[in-house]
């Protein structure tokens, strides 16, 4: 008898979603500026309520020192949020600036495994992963601010459509094998 878990991961619903990813994931980059404006209007909305709760989470604490400091975390998620959604070019280049920045440290801390673990079988996967790493951070970077109109749009639909597709590939093997195992 096939576990629920496995017979979820087949399921139609499953099927569906993948495939809905999948399409989601196409949209996201041919639509890639529409993307990256549709991200950061999300995290703009969510920094707005998260300085909402912290606001009144504040006067919930106890001691001026607590309230003060919530207080002003409040105020600078609400500062942020509307910024985000005032300016949402501006937030989509400071994304991309992020992203870079999350690539180089990504790739450095890939060579410093490599050259840790040199000698274990299949290190050099590590490297050429950092070195592909490093690469399309500098490429971001030496076309930035002009690649923010397209990486993060981008960047999210390879991403579903590569979530979708693996969700879709496990559903489909799923469903294969639980005739097998019921």
């Amino acid at each position: 008898m096939a576990s629920p878990v496995v017979s979820h991961i087949g399921s139609g619903k499953s099927i569906a979603w993948a495939i809905a990813l999948i399409i989601i994931g196409i949209l996201a980059i041919a639509l890639p500026l529409e993307t990256g404006i549709g991200i950061v209007v999300i995290v703009g909305w969510l920094a707005i309520f998260g300085g909402a709760f912290q606001f009144i989470h504040a006067f919930q604490s106890k001691g001026a020192g607590h309230i003060i400091w919530k207080l002003l975390v409040a105020i600078f998620y609400l500062i942020f949020g509307f910024y985000l959604l005032w300016h949402p070019l501006l937030g989509i280049a400071a994304f991309t600036l992020a992203l870079v920045a999350f690539f180089v440290a990504e790739g450095i801390t890939d060579l410093v495994v490599f050259f840790k673990m040199s000698k274990a079988a299949g290190s050099g996967w590590i490297l050429f992963d950092g070195i592909i790493t490093l690469i399309l951070g500098f490429l971001v970077w030496r076309h930035w601010p002009s690649s923010s109109v397209w990486v993060i749009g981008t960047l999210v639909g390879i991403s579903m459509i590569m979530t979708g597709t693996t969700r879709l590939m496990l559903s489909l093997a799923v469903r294969r094998i639980a005739p097998a195992t019921a």
